[in-house]
């Protein structure tokens, strides 16, 4: 194992990149037959998630060089699965969603790296203020592109959130009348911008969106009010027939749908909804994808709410009743990507 990772990292440094990435891969083969470590009784699970993230890590790199990023980002959700605390996992994974364009995901990707490195290392530093601007940056790509949907932040302190929300609804309508159609704010979680924390120290914002079209506007309230998300379409009873109508439905709504969702998760850390709502969204557009018979997309969704639901507890505190929910999810995630079929947690909320 050692003298292939030395071989892989040898590759790097000469821009082998194609060569590197099949080392690194060999290397993944032998942590999984259990050459990660010399003695299984002196050895912590912890090192070897370490050293597997690690090497992830390293094929995440590979893979962006070789100007592939869905497989960068499938490797990027891995190593976080492997290793959530470190910051740099995120920041890889953002640098792969801003590749794909998915600059909403790369930004919310940004903001845990960021609030992951000021827990660990403190604020006041260049790398934080660095990965702020990333964030920001990524923020600013996200709504610039975006024709369906516009944005308004409120600052916000502690006063009365209806009237504040009111204020916020009314205050929107005037600045954008294009996107007036229908118009709500988040009423779940607090959202924080990406600015100099000199200029706005502990500054939390209300987040209001507008959109053109007022059925999907809809929609996207019904699915960011509900304690348990639900994704649009879900109640249509699949069947191969149903096919056709179910790719329409994701062609003309649900992509917007998903897209204003993840913008909302940009500058959200905390949802009001509980730690595991945005990993439920993902458990959802997982299930339509899998009716449109999409695995591979279907497979990324899953390893992206897992990443999702490990880092949780680095950001937030868990009570009991949520963290029995988190790991049951991450166990449906896995047999859900083993392809095992049976009754589970995730089924249990899908009924309800």
């Amino acid at each position: 194992l050692c003298a292939v990772l030395r071989e892989g990292s040898a590759r790097c440094r000469q821009r082998d990149f194609a060569a590197a990435a099949a080392k690194f891969s060999t290397a993944l083969e032998l942590c999984s037959k259990g050459f990660a470590i010399e003695n299984p009784l002196k050895s912590s699970p912890d090192d070897i998630s370490r050293l597997a993230s690690w090497i992830e890590s390293k094929l995440v790199i590979c893979y962006l060089k070789l100007g592939q990023p869905g497989l960068a980002l499938h490797h990027s959700h891995r190593s976080i699965i492997q290793n959530p605390s470190h910051f740099c996992n995120h920041l890889r994974q953002a640098a792969c969603f801003r590749c794909l364009h998915r600059y909403s995901e790369a930004a919310r990707s940004a903001m845990v790296a960021q609030c992951l490195y000021v827990l660990a290392h403190g604020a006041g530093l260049e790398t934080s203020d660095l990965l702020q601007l990333y964030w920001q940056a990524m923020a600013q790509e996200a709504l610039s592109g975006e024709v369906s949907f516009s944005v308004l932040y409120t600052p916000f302190e502690k006063e009365d959130k209806a009237d504040k929300i009111k204020e916020a609804n009314k205050t929107f309508a005037e600045k954008h009348s294009d996107y007036a159609q229908h118009v709500f704010t988040d009423p779940h979680g607090i959202h924080l911008l990406p600015e100099k924390a000199e200029s706005h120290p502990g500054q939390q914002y209300l987040l209001t969106l507008g959109f053109r079209n007022k059925e999907i506007g809809k929609t996207v309230e019904k699915f960011v009010t509900r304690k348990l998300p639900v994704f649009p379409g879900q109640k249509i009873t699949f069947n191969p027939s149903m096919e056709e109508e179910a790719e329409t439905f994701w062609q003309n709504t649900g992509k917007r749908i998903m897209a204003a969702m993840a913008f909302i998760g940009s500058t959200k850390i905390k949802d009001e909804r509980g730690p595991c709502a945005r990993a439920i969204e993902q458990f959802h557009h997982a299930s339509l994808l899998s009716h449109l018979r999409r695995g591979e997309e279907q497979a990324q969704v899953m390893n992206q709410a897992m990443a999702e639901l490990v880092t949780v507890p680095y950001l937030q505190r868990v009570s009991q009743e949520d963290d029995k929910l988190l790991q049951s999810l991450m166990a449906d995630a896995v047999d859900i990507l083993a392809g095992r079929t049976g009754e589970r947690v995730w089924t249990k909320i899908q009924k309800v």
